[in-house]
């Protein structure tokens, strides 16, 4: 990862993070949460500042409250963990999707593109107000995959997406 990860030219401000891990067991509290706490440590290794962790089931209706509460007046990246596949309860493109202003579809085809599996994801990504919303698998390794994937460009996106019109390399 490139330094420039964890800043932006907003006068110096530090690029915030959110995570939503969507399970019914990490919900019920009978597994460990542990995809969720791997991507949390993974955006603060390189530089985001952890605004907020919470925990949903499987659910449409709760994957859409829980991200529309979490985009209310925030600018930076929200990650979902879990949900993302073909089980009758993989929801969480669903619940996405029914809260999103506008499809950013270029960073759901980067995330399934690192990986043979990624053909088997049904992650989504878009905005909410001034936030990027991308998900991830409930897997570890696909979830960091998946989100090294697109941090490199995260930080450009933030700050287009707080007002601010970044330069705009001609190479």
């Amino acid at each position: 990862m490139s330094d420039a990860v964890g800043s932006t030219p907003q006068a110096g401000r530090r690029l915030q993070a959110k995570v939503l891990t969507v399970s019914d067991s990490v919900d019920a509290g009978t597994r460990e949460d542990v995809t969720g706490a791997a991507v949390v440590d993974r955006l603060a290794e390189v530089g985001f500042d952890m605004i907020e962790h919470r925990v949903v089931s499987d659910s449409v209706e709760e994957v859409a409250n829980a991200l529309s509460y979490m985009a209310y007046g925030f600018n930076g990246l929200i990650v979902t963990t879990g949900g993302t596949g073909f089980a009758p309860r993989d929801v969480t493109p669903e619940g996405t999707t029914r809260i999103l202003d506008r499809p950013a579809p270029g960073l759901a085809e980067a995330m399934r593109a690192v990986n043979p599996l990624g053909r088997l994801s049904r992650c989504t990504a878009g905005i909410r107000g001034a936030a990027l919303i991308v998900n991830t698998p409930g897997s570890t390794p696909g979830a960091l995959e998946m989100l090294d994937a697109v941090l490199d460009v995260v930080p450009h996106a933030v700050e287009l997406l707080s007002g601010q019109h970044g330069s705009h390399d001609p190479a």
